[in-house]
């Protein structure tokens, strides 16, 4: 008799569902080039702060879309943003990649992660953190670093509540370092 419990079999489907969904979801591969035949959307360098920027940026692309990586990190006040930002990191449909600058990395992410302040929606801190883990190799992690080491100095000189995916463990451990070191350089 196999002592072992098992998880019941619409569990192992919902994790199944879901682990597809991720890989789906981490497939943006390229960043992408400005090019005259697509719209433009608002400028960051129009706008005081970027909350008034990703209104905008959202009232423009008009779908149900969810900010992802660096711009979620804006909505949610972990990161400033650049006065010349360009690349809009983003769930939803693929459609939107007809604007200059919008990169879907996915048309999908669960409510769970989903955060709302401002009328706009994000990705909360850990998909936010995983997303940027998964990428890594197209994204400048400025953002990443700056919101770590805000989130630690906020937290109690901790990392407590995060999560991260073991095969993404020893690249955290690493940003984790360059975190706590970011506002004394």
């Amino acid at each position: 008799m196999d002592s072992m419990r098992k998880p019941p079999e619409y569990i192992l489907e919902l994790l199944k569902a879901r682990i597809k969904e991720d890989l789906i979801n981490k497939r943006a591969s390229a960043l992408p080039k400005y090019d005259s035949n697509k719209q433009d959307l608002p400028k960051r360098s129009d706008y005081v702060g970027a909350t008034s920027w990703l209104k905008a940026v959202s009232e423009s692309l008009g779908d149900e879309i969810v900010f992802a990586l660096d711009e979620a990190l804006m909505c949610s006040g972990s990161f400033g943003g650049r006065s010349d930002e360009f690349i809009i990191w983003i769930y939803g449909d693929d459609r939107l990649t007809r604007y200059n600058g919008v990169t879907v990395i996915g048309n999908y992410v669960s409510p769970i992660n989903v955060r709302e302040k401002n009328g706009l929606k994000f990705t909360d801190f850990n998909r936010t953190l995983s997303d940027a883990l998964a990428n890594e190799s197209i994204l400048d992690m400025q953002g990443t670093i700056e919101a770590l080491s805000r989130y630690y100095y906020s937290n109690g000189e901790s990392f407590q509540g995060l999560s991260v995916a073991p095969e993404y463990q020893d690249r955290f451990d690493s940003l984790a370092n360059e975190a706590i070191e970011y506002y004394d350089e």
